[in-house]
């Protein structure tokens, strides 16, 4: 059998804070998490997006681009604008599955199509009327790999669909190749070995190509700042609308790089929003899974109880690829998912996927025309639409829960996966790291650390708020979804990410539209617990359906 074909067996195409309307706010920021409908003790207000329209850093003042490609320039000599403008219809918007074909009837090569990436972000990136500032480091060995990779793609050994396609990964998730910052001064020589997913990507073929900006520490550091900065890599703005728009966090950079087509795919962590919020926010699809179906080993924490890395993607075709990628048991993450089933995530659904699935719109978000206009394209595809209220539940503690969390798990990395040159060990050690250079480190503060720090709840009070919270976050979907027997939940955006979060239940954002002020937004299907599979194949449907992306303008 000719090795196309080998290739692509796999290859089966699928062919808040508050949640009501603000379109007179919306020019500037969508919020990173959802109100509570009773009073509001969750502290939730702490980690979410705040309206800025001016920034006090912009480009980096610990990281030039100069430095970025100090290590890579040379081997992207012989790439040139003919080759870019050659290649650019071949890869410029297109799915990890037409990337393949392209490679595969020889219109570029893996070499070819990482260089094009290269020379994408070196183009647009940073230091220029256009800087997106949403890469943070680059693979100095991703051009030698990509060659292996043509080497390979040459024997007929059955290939994951993710074989050679450049990933960028969010800079908390070690990669043995660039130090892993999380965004902070204090963890810039941080040089470790992979997390267990870049291993999994790794071993599937995967090129990674470099390190996405991010808000720093996950977004749970400063409190006052934008999403999308971060010492390291300064502040990441929205192709749609830079510095109007606001870029969702704290996964940033992953949702920018892959909207502005600087890889094929990223990964991006979520803790309560983290994924989602980007991933709408740029017009791209995000996945946060089931709490344990990823493994968060070697990934810079907030919380044990509630991060999971997870896909951003173009479609969800690729976003199946990813995630198919990177699923799969960890001895070593405590909330790892043994499943001895194994699944295949990107196989193609039935035509009519939709027809007599149930899915619950809250009454109050279809005042917003966007979503609307996709609950009826839901309906052309045969999906039953069931308008419910909510559930009258909060979700108290929430940022204590981050807090108590952090303060041990921050240690717990520190020793197990951060590089041992580095004294630093504890929430404490980095606020006294950042006090000695304040303007470099911290200009925007650090109030969510000083948080933890005093935070003296114990590991009782801890479990407390934990059963607390999940107890609210299953109650909040399972009770209209067993009351309507409901096969999912409709949300935008990253509205509901928190009690998605504490009840561990799988989101998926897929572009709907954009507001009339070019905002991007996404329609978030809502499932129980490893229904990922069926998340992305109703997803699909919606996305082939509507058809609502459209690139960014200034970047194509």
């Amino acid at each position: 059998m000719p090795h196309i074909q080998y290739l692509f067996v796999f290859l089966f195409i699928f062919s808040c804070k508050n949640s009501k309307s603000r379109e007179a706010r919306e020019p500037i920021s969508q919020s990173e998490t959802v109100e509570t409908t009773k009073s509001d003790d969750s502290g939730l207000d702490a980690i979410s997006t705040k309206d800025f329209r001016e920034f006090k850093v912009l480009d980096s003042k610990n990281l030039t681009k100069t430095e970025i490609w100090s290590g890579i320039n040379q081997q992207l000599a012989d790439f040139n604008d003919a080759d870019y403008s050659r290649l650019k219809p071949y890869i410029l918007e297109k799915d990890i599955t037409e990337l393949q074909t392209n490679r595969t009837t020889n219109k570029f090569t893996y070499e070819e199509l990482t260089k094009f990436y290269l020379y994408r972000i070196r183009k647009f990136d940073r230091e220029n009327p256009l800087s997106l500032n949403s890469v943070i480091a680059i693979n100095p060995n991703v051009i030698e790999d990509a060659r292996l990779k043509d080497r390979d793609f040459r024997n007929k050994k059955l290939k994951h669909p993710i074989f050679g396609m450049p990933i960028l990964l969010k800079d908390n998730v070690n990669a043995s190749e660039m130090a892993t910052t999380a965004g902070a001064v204090a963890l810039k020589n941080n040089f470790t070995q992979d997390a267990f997913i870049v291993s999994k990507l790794k071993s599937k073929g995967a090129l990674i190509l470099g390190k996405a900006n991010l808000s720093e520490w996950a977004y749970f550091f400063c409190g006052d700042c934008p999403s999308g900065y971060s010492a390291i890599g300064g502040q990441t703005l929205n192709p749609y609308g830079r510095r109007v728009i606001d870029t969702g966090g704290s996964s940033s950079g992953s949702g920018v790089s892959v909207s502005a087509n600087f890889c094929a795919a990223s990964i991006g962590s979520e803790t309560a929003g983290s994924i989602l919020s980007p991933a709408s926010q740029n017009s791209v699809v995000g996945l946060k899974p089931t709490i344990g179906l990823v493994s968060r080993s070697g990934i810079v924490p907030i919380s044990s109880t509630l991060d999971t890395a997870g896909p951003i993607t173009r479609t969800v075709i690729d976003n199946a690829i990813v995630l198919d990628a990177i699923y799969g048991y960890d001895k070593s993450d405590s909330k790892s998912i043994k499943n001895n089933e194994s699944l295949t995530y990107f196989q193609k659904p039935s035509s009519n996927i939709l027809k007599g699935k149930r899915f619950g719109a809250p009454k109050r978000l279809l005042e917003d025309t966007l979503y609307a206009n996709a609950i009826k394209v839901l309906k052309t595809q045969g999906a039953e639409i069931i308008e419910i209220d909510e559930e009258p539940l909060g979700l108290p503690n929430f940022l204590r829960l981050l807090n108590l969390d952090m303060k041990k798990d921050l240690p717990s990395y520190m020793e197990k996966y951060a590089n041992k040159t580095i004294a630093l060990r504890t929430v404490s050690d980095v606020m006294a790291f950042n006090l000695e250079d304040s303007l470099k480190t911290m200009p925007y503060g650090q109030n969510l650390f000083k948080g933890i720090a005093n935070d003296n709840g114990d590991e009782i009070y801890l479990e407390r708020i934990k059963d607390t919270l999940k107890t609210n976050g299953k109650e909040y979907f399972d009770n209209p979804m067993n009351a309507n027997k409901l096969d999912a939940f409709l949300s935008i955006n990253n509205y509901h990410a928190a009690f998605a979060a504490v009840a561990e239940y799988p989101a998926l954002t897929v572009p709907m539209g954009y507001t009339n002020k070019g905002v991007p937004k996404g329609l978030t299907f809502i499932g129980k617990r490893l229904q990922e599979k069926q998340l992305l194949e109703w997803a699909y449907v919606y996305e082939q359906a509507s058809k609502a992306r459209v690139a960014p303008m200034d970047y194509n």
